[in-house]
C-alpha cells in the first residue's frame, strides 16, 4: 500500500491478525477510539461497522480520522496513519464483514437479517511507524 514501508506491510497481511484502533471525532470535539477489524485495498483502509453505531455516525459527520495499527507481539512496533474517509459504501458490507470474521475469528459473522453493515473506506495522508 502506497506510503507504507515494505517492513510494515506484514501488520496488513490477513494471517497477522492485527487489529486497528480506529480514532473518530464525536460532535463536541472529543476523540473516539475503538478497536476494530480492518482491510485493505491497494490504496485505502476498510473499516466495517454497523449502521448507527457511534463510529458511523462520527465518521459520517466528520471523516477524519486516526488508525494504529499495533503488531500483536510486539505493541512497541506500529503503525500511526491519519487520513479520511473517502467513500462510504453498505452495498457488499455483509460480505466484507463474513471475510474479516473468516480472518479474525474462522468463522462467518451472525448477522440478523434487519443489520446494516456499511464499509468506510479511509484514504491514509499520513503514515508514521514506530520500532
Amino acid at each position: 500500500m502506497k506510503g507504507i514501508p515494505s517492513e510494515f506491510n506484514d501488520l496488513l497481511a490477513d494471517e497477522t491478525k492485527a487489529f486497528a484502533i480506529l480514532a473518530t471525532i464525536m460532535e463536541d470535539g472529543s476523540p473516539q477510539i475503538t478497536p476494530v477489524w480492518f482491510g485493505t485495498d491497494d490504496e485505502n483502509f476498510l473499516v466495517n461497522t454497523e449502521k448507527g453505531r457511534v463510529k458511523d455516525k462520527n465518521m459520517r459527520a466528520r471523516p477524519r480520522v486516526a488508525l494504529v495499527i499495533p503488531d500483536p507481539h510486539n505493541p512497541y512496533r506500529y503503525l500511526q496513519v491519519r487520513g479520511k474517509v473517502v467513500e462510504i459504501e453498505e452495498k457488499g458490507a455483509r460480505e466484507h464483514i463474513n471475510t474479516l470474521s473468516k480472518i479474525y475469528l474462522g468463522k462467518p459473522f451472525p448477522l440478523s437479517p434487519e443489520t446494516i453493515r456499511v464499509i468506510f473506506k479511509i484514504q491514509p495522508e499520513s503514515v508514521d511507524v514506530h520500532t
